[in-house]
């Protein structure tokens, strides 16, 4: 009987020592485990500073060269340096409060002050919309963004405006419209709450920058002898010299988005090539039809119309969705900037309008049509994915965009042209820019 008590005893110790990693086990399941640390990913971080150089390259020399060739030879030193020295502005504007404007954590109408100055980023700052990367290069991935903005903005109203009366218009308006419209869409504002989609742009970029060129347009008026003196471009080899950076640095702002070097940065990147080139073909035949001849400014502004409609979808839809995106860009651009154009009788210089504020229009509502949560992730996904319901909320944040844009854009015109006065003298203006508000010329 003692043996067999023994036996037993021994078998319930030696259980009990199988059952421990078991009972270990079951601890570790009921106890949380600690939220880890968001850790820099050096393949990350190395995607997201080209990316950066990239974008920064779509503006200096991309956009300078492609309004530069676009405008009269007398204009052309005025119109790059309107480039130039946005992006010098902005950056400073940026670090002193643009950015804590529209990434911080404030209100859902606009970010807070906790980053003014960039006080309290250190090396190891990270951003919750970036958490693999440091802040500091999150910081400048998104402030180029905002130099490109009021930069296309410079092509609606291209040889006709003070010098000193863009800067001021600029930097208000960067502050008043462009962050704030950001934050809402990207800094945890109404709009990002409202499941609005735009991956990379199409609002807080196209669209604010195109309606904003409509109104200046509208305000300071049409250019000395538009409709009856010849205004053609006066180098389209800058201009192909543009467009081409421009594309190439389309890259860094698509892919770029997915902030991060992964398979979403891949797939971002893909749908961009093709729907450009659907959109540049797509704008070339169209006039090729109607006008008889494929003009080099053609399919360079189609190819432009293809990357602004995609920004805001590169980073839900799949190939064929983009196809489709780019196709009707380029022709609904080509319209915009011609047909519409011509029967507004706006003087939109370099279709700043036509180009920015419609395709990204068009890209905006194609999101919530084409948008596939396979692509997009949990919850993104539009009307052929079965939620037919995100059209209509693409429209209404498209809408707030406009309203707000425009609204600002008119005030702060107004402002400006009180105080210091918006537009060149006649003069200034027949003699050239260049020579009357820089002291220099191309020869």
């Amino acid at each position: 009987m003692k043996f067999k008590t023994n036996s037993v005893l021994a078998g319930l110790g030696a259980a009990g020592v199988l059952l421990l990693p078991a009972l270990a086990l079951a601890q570790a399941a009921a106890t949380p485990a600690p939220v880890a640390a968001p850790k820099l990913d050096t393949g990350d971080t190395a995607w997201m500073l080209t990316s950066t150089a990239l974008v920064l390259m779509m503006t200096i020399p991309g956009l300078a060269l492609f309004y530069g060739g676009m405008v009269r030879k007398k204009n052309v030193l005025a119109t790059v340096m309107q480039s130039f020295a946005i992006t010098c502005m902005i950056s400073v504007l940026w670090l002193i409060v643009g950015y804590s404007l529209a990434f911080t954590s404030g209100s859902t109408i606009v970010g807070g002050l906790s980053r003014v100055f960039l006080r309290g980023l250190t090396l190891d700052s990270v951003h919750d919309l970036a958490k693999t990367i440091p802040e500091s290069v999150f910081i400048c991935f998104q402030l180029t963004f905002a130099i490109i903005t009021p930069a296309l903005i410079a092509g609606a109203f291209a040889e006709r405006m003070k010098f000193s009366a863009m800067m001021w218009f600029m930097a208000l308006w960067s502050l008043i419209v462009y962050a704030p419209v950001a934050h809402w869409v990207w800094g945890g504002g109404f709009l990002g709450d409202w499941g609005v989609l735009d991956y990379a742009g199409g609002t807080v970029v196209h669209i604010n920058a195109g309606v904003a060129g409509l109104v200046c347009a509208l305000v300071i008026g049409k250019r000395k002898g538009f409709g009856t003196e010849n205004m053609a471009p006066h180098n389209l080899v800058y201009s192909v010299i543009g467009a081409s950076l421009l594309w190439v640095g389309w890259f860094g702002f698509n892919a770029g988005s997915a902030v991060g070097a992964s398979g979403n940065a891949g797939m971002a990147m893909a749908v961009t090539q093709f729907a450009t080139a659907a959109a540049a073909l797509a704008w070339m035949f169209a006039e090729w039809v109607t006008r008889g001849k494929p003009s080099v400014l053609g399919i360079i502004s189609g190819a432009v119309a293809g990357l602004v409609a995609i920004t805001p979808a590169s980073g839900f839809v799949t190939p064929m969705g983009s196809l489709v995106i780019g196709i009707v860009a380029g022709l609904v651009c080509f319209w915009g900037a011609t047909g519409l154009k011509k029967a507004m009788g706006y003087d939109d210089s370099l279709d700043a309008f036509g180009v920015h504020g419609i395709g990204g229009f068009v890209g905006a509502i194609l999101t919530g049509v084409f948008a596939v949560e396979v692509i997009g992730g949990e919850g993104k996904k539009g009307l052929i994915d079965g939620n037919a319901g995100q059209v209509l909320t693409q429209l209404w944040g498209t809408l707030v965009v406009i309203a707000w844009c425009a609204i600002g854009t008119f005030i702060i015109l107004k402002v400006v042209d009180a105080l210091i006065g918006l537009r060149v003298t006649n003069e200034e203006e027949i003699e050239g820019l260049d020579i009357n508000l820089h002291g220099e010329t191309v020869h």
